[in-house]
């Protein structure tokens, strides 16, 4: 769907032809093939996948999941190693993409603004938030339309009723919902999908409808925010995928059926989407973005060595892939070990197409010194996430990953400073403290071995915490029942030891056991 017309520089025709005339007389001399690196407003390609996790794609690690396009554009650019998003979970961390803040400046802090979990587990009253991004707040894509872009959204939005509203000429398929609208098969109830016929799978309509875009507006700079449904649940099998990977002998890291279908889907469009790039010739024009909304989802996928997984602040909650190809500028093959985080992106994409910066806090810095290579740090700057609500669990075996069986988080800050980071929780006043650079998997917590370390990150931590103005449960909730809560953490732990023991039998090995076929 074209969203209202928004107010660019008009068109002439005839004064255009003759003020080209007029450059063609004053500028006589031989045409120089244009790069994103020499071109003042390269394309710029944003493929933002949904619960796709630190290790799923191959150049990643994964010894099961297939991306062989991914691969390729990584081995292109230069590869993140420590990039993070913002929340753990969707729409905050989308929030935080499109506005460039932290959850405490535009305070959409959860999935909706309701508890989450079981009342009787829950000791504090959580922060609510808001569920809508301020349409008053300026966007990387607002940004990039006033600056002469065709802006389109294809896909998952999450942050209100229609992204037009926030700088986008185009949108397919973008809603409120977190979730594909239907499956991933037909009907799909949302805009620009309504003619979707039977069979056809919602990965393979996005990836169409994005080469649909860069067609239409292949003689203009154009930004294309590529944000597939991805693979968030149901675990929707491509069918005529299936067999094959039923086939496929399950790896020691990744086994899921359903998984592997819908990661290849999504790759396969990307590399359709890269070959109209090629026949159009504006592959050397385009820069391409990629990276997740956070980690991915527990009972299919694993992130190891990081403990954690979508909804948890551990690392394979927060820590995602991500790369970067910008052609003519960044070294095929290069590699960042750098912590970035997702709201450096909009100050990056701001200064790769030419476009000011707006006039609101924005918390991140532009990752162009490094994609250039004139630099290979930001200045060791903290990382931060504040999350003052609760996700619950998803139960049977996948709790080990989480700090108790009963959540997946509870209401916390977490600093990330050089190889440290340390976990505040609200609830009973925990502290946690990893050293990263020899603990990734978030295994040891030294907090009461080096007291002067967890000390300075609490206190830098309540400092930024003051300074943004960020929300921190205090009040007691009334519901909460400290007897129920001792008895549903007990239950649960004897719900995994079942689940897992039954999994072993099954499987004949201490693996995770997921090797599931999905939902067809």
């Amino acid at each position: 769907m074209r969203c209202a017309l928004h107010p660019i520089s008009p068109s002439f025709p005839v004064l255009n032809a003759v003020f080209g005339l007029l450059l063609l007389a004053t500028h006589c001399r031989p045409a120089v093939a244009e790069t994103a690196a020499t071109d003042s407003k390269p394309n710029i390609l944003f493929i933002y996948l949904d619960d796709f996790g630190w290790r799923d794609a191959g150049y990643m690690g994964s010894d099961f999941y297939e991306t062989p396009h991914l691969d390729r554009l990584a081995g292109e650019g230069m590869v993140f190693t420590n990039a993070y998003s913002c929340a753990a979970n969707c729409a905050p961390a989308r929030a935080c993409l499109l506005s460039g803040q932290y959850t405490p400046r535009h305070r959409i802090f959860n999935v909706g603004t309701g508890p989450r979990g079981n009342a009787a587990h829950r000791r504090l009253q959580h922060i609510p938030g808001v569920s809508v991004l301020d349409p008053k707040l300026r966007t990387w894509a607002r940004q990039l339309q006033e600056r002469g872009y065709a802006t389109g959204t294809i896909g998952k939005w999450h942050l209100s009723d229609d992204p037009c509203d926030y700088g986008f000429d185009v949108n397919i398929g973008g809603n409120h919902s977190g979730s594909p609208p239907r499956s991933y098969y037909p009907p799909h109830k949302v805009v620009g999908l309504e003619d979707a016929p039977p069979g056809e799978y919602l990965t393979d309509r996005l990836s169409d409808e994005s080469i649909r875009f860069i067609r239409e507006h292949k003689d203009r700079p154009w930004a294309l925010y590529l944000t597939h449904f991805a693979v968030h649940t149901p675990l929707d099998a491509k069918r005529e995928l299936v067999a094959k990977f039923e086939r496929k002998a399950p790896g020691k890291l990744h086994q899921h059926v359903a998984m592997a279908t819908m990661i290849q889907a999504v790759d396969d469009g990307v590399g359709k989407i890269v070959a109209a790039l090629e026949e159009l010739r504006l592959d050397s024009k385009t820069i391409v973005i990629f990276s997740s909304d956070n980690g991915g989802y527990g009972p299919a996928t694993d992130m190891a060595p990081l403990k954690g997984y979508k909804g948890t602040y551990y690392e394979g909650g927060i820590r995602v892939p991500m790369f970067v190809k910008w052609p003519g500028v960044t070294r095929a093959g290069a590699k960042s070990a750098e912590p970035v985080i997702q709201v450096d992106l909009f100050p990056t994409i701001c200064e790769l197409a030419g476009a000011e910066l707006p006039k609101q806090p924005l918390d991140g810095l532009s990752l162009a010194p490094l994609l250039r290579g004139e630099r290979e740090t930001l200045g060791g700057r903290p990382l931060y996430w504040h999350f003052p609500a609760y996700l619950q669990s998803y139960g049977g075996p996948h709790i080990d990953e989480q700090r108790d069986p009963l959540f997946r988080s509870r209401p916390c800050s977490v600093i990330r400073l050089g190889d440290w980071k340390l976990h505040q929780y609200f609830e009973d006043g925990a502290v946690e403290l990893y050293n990263l650079g020899e603990d990734v998997g978030e295994s040891q917590n030294v907090a009461a071995t080096q007291p002067a370390q967890a000390a300075k990150l609490l206190k830098q931590l309540e400092q930024w915490r003051a300074d943004i103005g960020a929300p921190v449960p205090d009040q007691a909730n009334d519901a909460f029942n400290a007897d129920a809560e001792k008895q549903a953490i007990e239950r649960a732990r004897r719900v995994a030891q079942q689940s897992r023991s039954a999994g072993q039998s099954k499987s004949g090995k201490s693996g995770k056991g997921r090797r599931k076929r999905g939902a067809k």
